[in-house]
């Protein structure tokens, strides 16, 4: 069996972060990721959100580094989450866990380093 996911698309809005009980660090964000097709002679534009969580070191770059409309490439996994609110209805939530991440902006754009120096480009994840 595989679970692995690879998209690329342009972050919503902000990423947003959180600790786990164990202290990690949790940031989590939507992109979009845009489809366009024929249909009838006619191009259809069709556009996806995608919710994608982050954790622990690759977390602190994506806290520091993205931003609303940043042009990213997202590799991980699917995993989807359960739960019952108060009055006991269930809800269903699937997310892609990001084991890889790469801005994909031009390069003038994406200037800043990671910590040891390396364009953030560069940097394996």
């Amino acid at each position: 069996m595989l679970n692995k996911v690879m998209l690329i698309g342009r972050l919503g809005s902000d990423p947003k972060s959180s600790r786990a009980p164990s202290g990690d660090l949790v940031v989590d964000f939507s992109i979009a990721i845009d489809e366009s097709y024929k249909k009838n002679g006619e191009r259809v534009q069709k556009t996806e959100w995608v919710s994608i969580v982050v954790w622990k070191k690759l977390a602190e770059i994506c806290e520091q580094y993205l931003t609303k409309g940043k042009l990213v490439y997202i590799e991980g996994k699917m995993q989807t989450r359960k739960w019952e609110d108060k009055d006991g209805a269930t809800h269903m939530k699937t997310d892609v866990i990001a084991s890889n991440m790469k801005m994909l902006d031009k390069r003038e754009d994406n200037q800043q380093t990671a910590a040891d120096g390396m364009p953030l480009d560069d940097v394996p994840f």
